[in-house]
């Protein structure tokens, strides 16, 4: 099941956003709410209280007040007195139904009605025109039950707004668990998003990269597939339009290799026969000059076919249709082989070639260790200055044989090291003849090392001057064997 998503990089990274901002912003505005209403709770409370411990001293002043009148009037007995009983009374139960709303939500409205019954029997007793002694004790002594439900009152109002502060605490405590609990829970769920979003950016991003760095390093055989945003996608489709062009680019380019190289071969052979039938005498015998300009003639055409056969082992080996025809034989014999081929060269450089070469037989296909022999052999002439010594070392290790080319030439510059082993690559180096190399001797080496599964370095030590190539190609097992029996 596929889930609908946006089209574009810009409204993924705005809804990922949207979504990871969504429940900060829920968050917030529950904390706003919930801070508003404990706000208004405060403040409400506070006025209550306020109002209560008012309304408390007041009352008690007018039942104060109220006692004080009524003894009063019981000494004078006068209509001032009873009048100003009668204010007295009045205001206090106005003010006791002022404070009713509060007594009602502290259920304390029964203590309050107590307090103006007792007022207003007071007041009805002593309006009467005679009242005995013990009449007027008992008036006052009425009194002293009011103050005590005054008192009670007032506690239970102070207990009300006590009840209504702790509920005021409990609530505020709730909502900073609640908050607590929010946050907890926001954080790895906004981690969550955060990378999931990220993956969902990063992964076509990835696929690009992966895509580049494959086109850049000549990669063209697997398709680019880009998943994710209609603009990533197009833009991974445009990759694929460029591998697609590269690729036939690059067949194009090895079509005309081949092409050119079986071209060249034929004028070639051509002259190369012709330079062998001077050099045997079929034509007559060549005088001293003339052997020497028929010398030179057969070396640089030995040169030429190198580089065509160089041409034509690159362009196969990219186009990789060519494979291994392993077999054994002895690596020794190969190379005396090669340095005769090169004998020529070598003694018009006047440069000493020096063998350290294990009399081991190895498994590999014998043309292609040929073409490696041959290219690095050559790469060492054309480096190595007059009176030189060129070094070729070959031995045999527990599960591969090690081969070893070094010169006493002017060495690689280390800014070029990286790109030796690369197609058509020059360095700066002057090289020896007549005939300029194509640049794909080393990488023709690279390829037909790699083919056998080994590996091709340039090592740097203080024992040669110049380049000092080391190769390593492994070996099966019953070659492993042998040289466990040869060194027991």
């Amino acid at each position: 099941m596929k889930f609908p998503r946006p089209k574009s990089l810009n409204g993924l990274i705005l809804v990922g956003f949207c979504l990871v901002a969504l429940p900060l912003l829920i968050a917030i505005m529950w904390a706003l709410v919930n801070l508003d209403r404990l706000a208004e709770q405060s403040e409400q409370l506070i006025v209550t209280g306020i109002t209560a411990a008012e309304d408390n001293r007041l009352l008690s002043e007018q039942v104060a007040s109220l006692e004080r009148v009524a003894r009063q009037y019981i000494v004078l007995r006068n209509e001032d007195s009873l009048v100003l009983l009668q204010q007295d009374a009045a205001g206090l139960e106005k003010h006791i139904k002022k404070m009713a709303p509060l007594a009602e939500k502290a259920n304390a409205d029964s203590s309050a009605r107590s307090i103006l019954l007792s007022a207003r029997r007071v007041v009805r007793k002593l309006a009467e025109e005679e009242l005995s002694e013990a009449a007027n004790e008992e008036v006052v002594a009425e009194f002293a039950v009011l103050r005590q439900r005054v008192t009670r009152l007032s506690l239970t109002l102070s207990n009300h707004i006590e009840l209504e502060l702790n509920r005021l605490q409990e609530s505020t405590r709730h909502a900073k668990q609640v908050s607590a609990w929010q946050t907890a829970a926001l954080v790895p769920g906004t981690i969550i998003l955060v990378l999931f979003f990220t993956l969902l950016v990063a992964r076509p991003i990835r696929q690009i990269d992966r895509a580049i760095a494959q086109l850049g390093k000549s990669g063209f055989s697997k398709p680019i597939d880009v998943q994710g945003p209609s603009d990533l996608e197009r833009l991974g489709r445009q990759l694929e339009w460029l591998r697609l062009r590269l690729l036939e680019l690059a067949q194009e380019k090895n079509r005309f290799l081949r092409h050119m190289s079986h071209e060249l071969k034929t004028p070639l052979a051509n002259i190369r026969e012709g330079t062998e039938l001077l050099l045997d005498g079929t034509v007559g015998e060549l005088a001293q000059p003339q052997r020497e300009v028929t010398d030179i003639l057969r070396l640089n055409g030995l040169k030429l076919q190198q580089l065509i056969e160089n041409l034509l082992s690159f362009s196969a080996w990219q186009s990789k249709n060519e494979v291994l025809t392993l077999s054994d034989f002895p690596l020794r014999a190969l190379v005396i082989a090669a340095a005769k081929a090169q004998r020529l060269a070598l003694k018009a450089a006047k440069i000493q070639l020096k063998l350290d070469v294990e009399d081991i037989v190895i498994t590999a296909d014998r043309d292609k260790m040929r073409t490696v022999l041959d290219n690095l052999l050559s790469n060492s002439v054309k480096f190595t200055p007059t009176d030189g010594i060129v070094t070729i070392r070959a031995k045999s290790t527990p599960a591969s044989f090690m081969l070893e080319f070094a010169d006493t030439g002017p060495g690689i510059p280390h800014d070029e090291t990286p790109r030796i082993f690369e197609a058509f690559f020059q360095g700066t180096q002057e090289q020896g003849g007549h005939i300029a190399g194509t640049g794909i001797g080393l990488s023709v080496v690279l390829e037909c090392i790699q083919a056998h599964d080994g590996s091709v370095e340039l090592v740097n030590t203080d024992e040669f001057s110049g380049a000092h190539f080391q190769i390593h190609i492994p070996q099966k097992r019953e070659a492993a064997n042998q040289w466990i029996a040869a060194n027991a």
